[in-house]
C-alpha cells in the first residue's frame, strides 16, 4: 500500500465533495428562493441527505475488507432489483417529470438506479473472477452476464432512464474486457448493444427528438436545444478566470437544471478555463489512481471491482461534461461527488470507500 497516494486519493474525493457543496449553494440559490424563499435549501438538503451519510458510508466501506462483499453480491443485487420494481408501485413511487425513478422509504426518497451501479459492479466482479472468460464457456459466463444486465436494462428502460442504462452498459463492457474477454464476444455485445440503443431511440419520440436536437440544436430552440445553447453560453462566458464563485449569470433562470444536469456549465462560468482545468485534474487523478489500484490488486475479484468503480466514475464524468459541452446528447447523468442528489452522492462515496479499501491490499 502506498499511503501518500491513498491519502491523496481520499483528499481528492473529499475536496470534490466540499467544492460540490459550495458550487451547489451558488448554482441552486435562485431555485431555492423560488421554491422556499431560502437560497440554501438545496445545499442544506445535500449536506444532510448526501454529504453526511455519504462520508459515513465512505469511511465504513474503507474499513470493511472488500473480500467480504463477495458473499453478499447476490442478496444485494436482488434487493436492488426489488427496489427497481417498487418504483412502479404507487404506494412506494415518487414520479418526477413523467419518470418513475424514486422509492419512498419513510421520509426519504431513494433512487434505486444509483444503487444499481454499485450492485452491478460487485456482481460482475464476482461472476467474471470465478469463471474462465477466455475459455469460451458461454453458458457459465456470458449467459449470466447478459441476463443480469438485461434485467437491469429492462427495469431502467421502463422508468425511463436511458442515461443510467448507457452508464451501466459501458461499465459492464469495461469490466468484461478487463476480465480478458475474447474480442469476438466483446465486439458482438457492443454491436448488439448499439443496435438496441438505436431501436430504443427510434421507437421513443422524445429520445429521437433529443438525438436530433443534439445533432442540430437550432431545431428545438425553446426546448432541449435551449438547454444545450445556454450551457454552452455559460461555459464560454467564463473565459479564462470566470466570474467568481457565486457570481453565475446563467443560474438566474436561463439555464435549466443548474444544480444537477448542468452544474458543470455553472462551474465553468464561475471558475473559468484555468481553474476548471485544475478541477478536472482532481477527477483525472482519481481515475488514474483507481486503475493503478486495480492493476496492483492481488486477486481477480478486487481487481475487477476497482476497474468497475473507476470505469463508472470515468464514464459518468465524461457523459456529464460531454452533455454540457454539446459533445454527447443530454442524458441527465450527474457529475460524481458534485451534482445535487443524495442517493447519487452516497452511492458514489460508498464506491470510493471500497476503492480505498482495495488499495490497502495492493502490491505496490
Amino acid at each position: 500500500m502506498s499511503l501518500p497516494s491513498d491519502l491523496l486519493l481520499l483528499l481528492a474525493i473529499l475536496a470534490l465533495v466540499a467544492f460540490g457543496v459550495l458550487l451547489l449553494a451558488s448554482a441552486s440559490s435562485v431555485l431555492g428562493i423560488d421554491l422556499s424563499g431560502d437560497p440554501y435549501t438545496f445545499a442544506k438538503h445535500q449536506i444532510f441527505y448526501g454529504v453526511i451519510p455519504g462520508v459515513i458510508a465512505l469511511f465504513v466501506m474503507m474499513h470493511i475488507p472488500y473480500r467480504i462483499l463477495r458473499k453478499i453480491v447476490i442478496p444485494f443485487l436482488l434487493f436492488v432489483i426489488v427496489l427497481l420494481i417498487l418504483v412502479f408501485i404507487p404506494p412506494f413511487q415518487t414520479a418526477s417529470s413523467g419518470a418513475a425513478r424514486w422509492v419512498n422509504v419513510g421520509p426519504l426518497s431513494i433512487q434505486p438506479s444509483e444503487l444499481a451501479k454499485l450492485a452491478l459492479v460487485l456482481y460482475l466482479a464476482a461472476l467474471l473472477s470465478s469463471r474462465d472468460v477466455r475459455g469460451g464457456h458461454i453458458r457459465e459466463t456470458l449467459f449470466p452476464f447478459v441476463t443480469v444486465v438485461s434485467i437491469l436494462a429492462f427495469l431502467l428502460i421502463a422508468q425511463p432512464n436511458l442515461g443510467t442504462l448507457s452508464l451501466i452498459a459501458a461499465t459492464a463492457m469495461c469490466m468484461y474486457a478487463a476480465a480478458g474477454a475474447r474480442l469476438p464476444h466483446l465486439a458482438g455485445m457492443v454491436t448488439v448493444a448499439g443496435v438496441l440503443f438505436l431501436v430504443l431511440i427510434r421507437t421513443a419520440p422524445y429520445r429521437l427528438a433529443r438525438l436530433i436536437t443534439f445533432l442540430r440544436p437550432e431545431t428545438d430552440p425553446k426546448g432541449i436545444g435551449y438547454q444545450v445553447q445556454q450551457a454552452l453560453i455559460a461555459i464560454g462566458s467564463g473565459g479564462m478566470w470566470g466570474f467568481g464563485l457565486g457570481r453565475s449569470r446563467q443560474k438566474f433562470r436561463y439555464l435549466p437544471e443548474p444544480a444537477g444536469d448542468a452544474i458543470f456549465a455553472i462551474a465553468a462560468e464561475e471558475m473559468g478555463f484555468i481553474r476548471i482545468v485544475l478541477f478536472l485534474l482532481l477527477y483525472l487523478f482519481i481515475i488514474l489512481r483507481g486503475y493503478r489500484i486495480a492493476q496492483a490488486c492481488p486477486d481477480p475479484f478486487g481487481r475487477l471491482v476497482a476497474v468497475g468503480i473507476t470505469s463508472w466514475f470515468l464514464v459518468q464524468v465524461f457523459v456529464h461534461i460531454g452533455a454540457n459541452a454539446g459533445i454527447v446528447p443530454l442524458t441527465g447523468i450527474p457529475l460524481p461527488f458534485v451534482s445535487y442528489g443524495g442517493s447519487a452522492l452516497v452511492v458514489a462515496l460508498a464506491g470510493a470507500g471500497i476503492l480505498l479499501n482495495i488499495s490497502k491490499y495492493s502490491q505496490e
